[in-house]
């Protein structure tokens, strides 16, 4: 299994392969939400992180807690001015 970078940026194919989906699954996820992508000349570019966030949701909590964390901490700060 080829291992998924954070941040690297996929192509739908390539996404499609990484989950052995088929076409159409990509599209539902991408259309439903479920798999934010960017458009770039009309095609889909995916980065890392949401292909691990929709097969991790885990790791997607982790990632939201020291987010906000490091949020509060620049507030704080900005506060303090």
């Amino acid at each position: 299994m080829e291992e998924i970078k954070e941040n690297a940026v996929y192509t739908t194919a390539e996404v499609q392969g990484l989950l052995k989906v088929s076409d159409s699954t990509i599209k539902r996820l991408l259309k439903n939400g479920a798999l934010r992508a960017n458009k770039v000349g009309g095609q889909y570019r995916i980065m890392g992180k949401e292909v691990l966030r929709l097969i991790s949701p885990v790791l997607e909590k982790k990632s939201e807690k020291a987010y906000l964390k490091v949020k509060k901490k620049a507030v704080d700060v900005i506060n303090k001015w």
